[in-house]
């Protein structure tokens, strides 16, 4: 996902638009008022075009006046309600395809200040099998998107033989067949996270087969995977040398940014040349 700070650009655009507004209305339109009843008072006829002109608002205070409330509106709705992401990879395949575009609801894991993401009222908490936009622990300018697996105090286990285990217990899935034009070497399978039953993808003709791995997750972390569990940066993977060797792989809680919900529309096209379809218009599982 897009690692532009949009969060920052739009604060600071409702702050310049706020500013220009409240400077109008505390000195320049009080000047322009003054200019207005001064000249109705020198003349004997009022030309209205000349109080018009007068009266007339300087252009960059009006932008700032009529862009205030919708940026105001959109800060509001996008840092404490709902916010917009679109998918850029295959990793929560077949969940999310590349160009889903997606819904995070911003407030199922507690209300945060905008650019600073401080948890300022706590609401809920992230279950297993949640899809969970977070920020990148490597780079957090990076929005990455994958499901929950361990929860804080969690062990996770991943065999050689790429099954998933959570407190030693085995995941359950079940196979639901080969991917349509696969020719067999892809395969689908339902598995049982939590309360969530969603669909898994596995390569079957793999050139390396991971070691088995086994990870404990701290308090206040996440332990994250894709559902394309053989092409997904996740949480096996993140390995970062500057991160304390116990957090590699793990989200902390303040890098979290929402639960993903549904999707809204797809739109495959990087160069966005053919038109947009809503067939995969739904809920998220």
């Amino acid at each position: 996902m897009s690692s532009i700070n949009f969060p920052l650009l739009l604060v600071i655009a409702v702050a310049v638009s706020g500013l220009l507004a409240l400077f109008d209305l505390l000195f320049l339109a009080r000047r322009r008022q003054a200019a207005v009843a001064s000249y109705r008072q020198g003349v004997a006829q009022v030309d209205e075009a000349v109080v018009e002109r007068l009266n007339k608002e300087p252009l960059l205070v009006e932008y700032g006046k009529s862009f205030f409330p919708v940026l105001a509106i959109v800060l509001v709705l996008r840092s404490f309600l709902v916010e917009p992401f679109q998918i850029p990879s295959g990793s929560m395949k077949p969940t999310l395809e590349i160009g889903d575009f997606i819904l995070v609801n911003k407030f199922a894991y507690g209300i945060r200040l905008p650019v600073v993401d401080s948890k300022i009222i706590e609401i809920g908490q992230p279950a297993r099998g949640d899809v969970m936009v977070f920020r990148y622990p490597s780079d957090p300018r990076i929005n990455y998107i994958k499901r929950v697996v361990g929860l804080p105090g969690d062990t996770v286990r991943y065999t050689s033989e790429r099954r998933l285990y959570v407190n030693d217990q085995l995941v359950s899935e079940m196979l639901l067949g080969d991917e349509p034009g696969s020719l067999g070497s892809v395969r689908l399978f339902t598995e049982q996270l939590g309360e969530v039953e969603h669909h898994i993808r596995k390569e079957m003709r793999r050139y390396r087969v991971e070691p088995g791995r086994e990870w404990r997750v701290p308090a206040g972390h996440y332990f994250l995977m894709g559902d394309n569990r053989d092409n997904s940066n996740d949480s096996r993977y993140w390995n970062d040398a500057h991160i304390p060797v116990q957090l590699r792989g793990m989200v902390p809680d303040d890098h979290i940014v929402g639960k993903a919900f549904a999707i809204w529309m797809s739109w495959p096209d990087p160069k966005l040349r053919n038109l947009p379809n809503f067939s995969r218009v739904g809920l998220i599982h």
